[in-house]
């Protein structure tokens, strides 16, 4: 049975969603703010977390930082429609998505759905073997580890999905419809600000001057492609 940490301030929120998930057979585990998350993550076999960004204590912002340096357990942020700045931000300190408060019910089911099946698909190894090389980067599928001219690019999951996408088709241009639907395995809700954040973080981990990129090219009203030097 999969684990889902669930993380919010508000009982009545973190109530409801364990309904949701526990009706598609997950085993829920709350938690009422950041710092109860982090030890939840330390301590436990956790295949998902689910966390609200304004909580006491610690808040969902600072909880990810601390999450991502020592677990890849895919994070799903809860958020209200005004936190815009915290959404982008929450993403580039390595969330996988966001569901926007108040959410809907299927919607927050299939996006749990899908990042537990990416997870677990990456865990077992399931995906090809091999190297891939363009220019600089140097991406291994059997360790999972990518290189940038010798040093090593500390990318998180999705980073490294949708680096891995665009180096098996180099010069090829992809949507950011179509990169969330091959990386994330699910249909697109509007998610644009979702690839383009995801896609400016790694520049800023694989670009020298990730104002000027050698590899991530952005072609303007249609997408990203990877090119050599």
């Amino acid at each position: 049975m999969y684990k889902v940490l669930v993380c919010d301030d508000e009982k009545d929120i973190v109530s409801a969603i364990s309904i949701y998930l526990t009706s598609d057979g997950y085993e829920v585990i709350p938690a009422r703010n950041g710092l109860e998350a982090l030890d939840i993550v330390k301590h436990n076999d956790v295949h998902l977390v689910l966390m609200d960004i304004m909580m006491p204590v610690m808040d969902g912002i600072e909880a990810m930082v601390e999450i991502r340096k020592i677990s890849n357990v895919p994070v799903i942020l809860l958020t209200a429609k005004s936190e815009d700045t915290d959404k982008v931000l929450g993403l580039t300190v390595g969330a996988d998505d966001y569901v926007t408060k108040p959410f809907n019910p299927v919607e927050l089911q299939a996006r749990v759905k899908s990042q537990i099946r990416r997870y677990m698909l990456l865990g077992a190894g399931n995906t090809s073997a091999g190297k891939l090389v363009i220019g600089g980067i140097e991406l291994d599928d059997k360790s999972k580890t990518v290189t940038v001219d010798g040093e090593a690019a500390n990318l998180t999951r999705t980073e490294y999905d949708i680096l891995k996408l665009l180096m098996e088709h180099p010069g090829e241009v992809y949507s950011p419809n179509q990169i969330y639907a091959k990386v994330w395995k699910d249909e697109p809700y509007g998610t644009e600000n979702t690839v383009a954040v995801h896609i400016r973080h790694l520049r800023e981990k694989v670009e020298i001057n990730p104002a000027e990129p050698r590899y991530l090219k952005v072609i303007w009203g249609r997408g990203y492609k990877i090119d050599a030097e």
